[in-house]
């Protein structure tokens, strides 16, 4: 743990874009801050996890009914009993400007942003965080997705990419490149000179462009200034020794599990995610289990059916108690991240669940009318930030008659139209947002900050 201490990797913004020829001029990069020495005051990083359930649940088996802390779990949520203590579930939030969206609702869930056919998305709460927490860890960020694209996207509105296998993931992060860092400096600085011959060209054909074309540009420029500075990030820490991984982690993670053992995968992806967080490669991290459209079938426990076919019930019971099956599985491996966080000490000694949010949920409610409202949340750990947890924070409460889970009709109306209009989820990134360090009293849509 001490080699990601070492600052023996800073070097010279004037070297550094000298060395690299660039015709852009860069903001002083994040890579180039000396580390804060975290152990000096026994104080722990602070980290955010995000974990995203595609198509909603089954939310007749999944709605908690009482609010507060004498609340009782649900048949869905049963599996997260024994963290009672470290998590809260939330009812009533909702994003407004994806009411009435559906397939494409993981695109907004952690933006804020709408979702119109003209709109064009915004910077996703992983990476305001990112922007902060990037200038200590190898990496701003780590995006994983199942099946699809991530959950990340940039303030220019372009998606980041994720990964998907165990062990490219597991290479990533920890272990060299091929060719030692000779090699890998080169390629970067090869990558440096290929975009600043693009940029000549771009400089050369703004001249006859016009107002639409020069949006268009300037959104690649965007993107190129961001490609510039990971170029450079990348090239600054190559001196810097990788994170030493014990053998048992090393024999955990860094391998690839077939489709067929969905929970294994999810249980391996989990425990990446705690390895990179106790490494401090990286302390934001994202994980889609998959999009609305794509998400797996779980043959393990029996179901063959894609989650998007099981949200589609239609009223059959067979499938509504498959989506139900479906919905406690994921809430199962979900807690198995919650212990492994638990249990895994950080570089003070205290667990790193103290240290790190957990969040949980979805884009959707109930799939099968495509209802966003209401949304599936349940938000863990982050006692060390401040977060007090053991109770059901209810929005719907004061807005609504009450749960009418007997009446299927009336629930499903709640979870596509909202009681509470304002309670908006961007209020709850907001906060977390804010106790990972962002200084703004805005996010997305925001127009409270959910206090917990």
């Amino acid at each position: 743990m001490s080699n990601i201490l070492r600052q023996s990797w800073l070097i010279n913004r004037r070297h550094a874009l000298r060395a690299l020829g660039s015709c852009i001029s860069l903001p002083f990069l994040e890579c180039m801050v000396p580390l804060r020495a975290i152990d000096q005051q026994g104080a722990s990083p602070k980290r955010s996890a995000f974990i995203y359930l595609a198509n909603g649940v089954h939310s007749l088996n999944y709605q908690i009914t009482k609010p507060g802390k004498d609340y009782e779990f649900s048949r869905s949520l049963k599996p997260l009993e024994k963290h009672r203590q470290v998590i809260t579930p939330i009812s009533g939030l909702h994003h407004p400007g994806a009411l009435s969206h559906h397939h494409n609702c993981i695109s907004v869930w952690l933006t804020g942003g709408k979702l119109g056919p003209s709109d064009r998305n915004t910077i996703s709460v992983d990476q305001k965080m990112a922007e902060i927490t990037a200038k200590h860890t190898r990496y701003p960020s780590m995006e994983i997705a199942l099946t699809g694209d991530s959950l990340g996207w940039t303030a220019d509105g372009v998606r980041l990419p994720s990964m998907r296998r165990c062990s490219e993931i597991f290479a990533s992060l920890f272990e060299e490149p091929k060719g030692g860092k000779t090699v890998q400096r080169r390629n970067l600085r090869r990558k440096g000179s290929v975009l600043d011959a693009n940029l000549a060209e771009v400089r050369r054909l703004e001249q006859a462009m016009g107002s639409a074309d020069k949006g268009r540009m300037d959104q690649y420029l965007t993107s190129v200034r961001e490609t510039e500075v990971r170029t450079r990030r990348a090239d600054a820490w190559l001196d810097t020794p990788l994170p030493t991984v014990a053998a048992a982690d090393r024999q955990r993670t860094n391998r690839d599990v077939p489709a067929t053992m969905a929970g294994d995968y999810f249980r391996t992806v989990y425990d990446l995610i705690v390895l990179a967080f106790q490494t401090d490669v990286t302390r934001v991290a994202t994980f889609s289990l998959g999009g609305e459209g794509d998400a797996f079938a779980i043959p393990e426990i029996g179901i063959t059916e894609s989650r998007h076919q099981l949200s589609h019930h239609g009223g059959d019971k067979g499938y509504m108690e498959k989506l139900t099956n479906y919905d406690t599985f994921a809430i199962e491996q979900y807690g198995y991240f919650l212990t492994r966080l638990a249990e895994t000490k950080d570089l003070n000694g205290k667990p790193l669940l103290g240290s790190t949010m957990a969040l949980f949920g979805s884009g959707m409610s109930y799939g099968h009318s495509h209802g966003n409202a209401n949304l599936p949340l349940v938000l863990a750990g982050g006692s060390d930030l401040g977060l007090k947890h053991g109770k059901h924070l209810d929005f719907n409460q004061g807005h609504f008659k009450g749960y009418q889970l007997d009446k299927p009709g009336e629930h499903y109306s709640l979870c596509s139209r909202p009681a509470n209009a304002n309670a908006y989820m961007s209020n709850l990134l907001l906060m977390m947002a804010q106790r990972m360090g962002v200084e703004t009293n805005k996010f997305g849509e925001s127009n409270k900050v959910v206090e917990l």
